[in-house]
């Protein structure tokens, strides 16, 4: 394996890695921005406030998103499979 090889599929890996995280972190950041803005407007500083309404967004983001995710890591997963005659 060349050193440009390992490269490529460490980058691929973290691309992937990157999208398959992003629709769970993009719901749990707007979220927490949305209730981080109530929270400022009405004064109430209570974490649980804020903990609880992030963890329902970023669950059903994961729900929605989990076929999209499966599918991304699969065909990533079969091509590096089917990669490593030519990779070796």
């Amino acid at each position: 394996m060349t050193p440009e090889t390992a490269i490529d599929l460490g980058r691929e890996a973290l691309l992937i890695a990157t999208l398959v995280a992003a629709p769970v972190l993009i719901a749990g950041a707007v979220v927490g921005l949305i209730v981080g803005l109530l929270q400022a407007l009405t004064q109430i500083q209570e974490q649980t406030v804020a903990f609880v309404p992030k963890l329902i967004a970023m669950v059903v983001a994961l729900a929605f998103a989990l076929p999209w995710i499966l599918s991304r890591l699969l065909e990533y997963a079969s091509t590096l499979i089917k990669n490593i005659p030519q990779t070796l």
